[in-house]
C-alpha cells in the first residue's frame, strides 16, 4: 500500500469513526430530549456533530494525559490480529467523542425550550428574564 492510500485509509477511518461517534451521541440526545420539529432535529444534529468534531478530540487528548495506559492498551488491541494501531485508538477515543456531542444537543434543546416559553417577548424582556434566571441560580447556590 502506498503512502497516499494509507493516509487516505487512515483519514476515512478517523472521520468515519467520528461520524459514527457523533451519530451515537445524537441518538442518545434523541432518547433523552426529543426535538419538537424536523428543523429543530436537523439543527441540533448538526450542532452535535460539530461539537463532537471540535471538542471530541480535545476531550480524548485530555483523557490521554490523565489515563495514558488506556490508549497504550488500545493500540495493542488494534494490532492484536494484525490490524492498524489507529483502529484501537479510535475505539478508545470514540466514547469521548460521543460525550462531546451530548452537551451541544442538550444546551441547544434547552435554549429552544427557554425561548419557546418566552415567545412574543421583545429583546428587553428577554434580557430581564435572563437576569432574573441568573439571579435565581446564584441564590440557589
Amino acid at each position: 500500500m502506498s503512502f497516499e492510500s494509507a493516509g487516505t485509509a487512515a483519514a476515512i477511518k478517523f472521520f468515519g469513526a467520528a461520524v459514527v461517534a457523533s451519530a451515537l451521541g445524537t441518538a442518545l440526545g434523541f432518547a433523552l430530549m426529543w426535538p419538537r420539529s424536523a428543523r429543530e432535529a436537523v439543527v441540533r444534529f448538526t450542532c452535535a456533530i460539530c461539537s463532537s468534531f471540535t471538542f471530541g478530540p480535545l476531550l480524548a487528548m485530555a483523557a490521554h494525559s490523565w489515563w495514558p495506559g488506556l490508549f497504550t492498551s488500545a493500540r495493542e488491541f488494534g494490532t492484536l490480529y494484525g490490524g492498524d494501531p489507529l483502529a484501537g485508538l479510535l475505539v478508545a477515543a470514540s466514547p469521548f467523542m460521543v460525550l462531546a456531542a451530548l452537551p451541544a444537543w442538550w444546551l441547544l434543546g434547552g435554549l429552544v425550550l427557554w425561548l419557546e416559553r418566552r415567545r412574543g417577548k421583545d429583546l428587553g424582556e428577554l434580557a430581564r428574564d435572563v437576569a432574573a434566571d441568573v439571579r435565581s441560580v446564584r441564590e440557589g447556590l
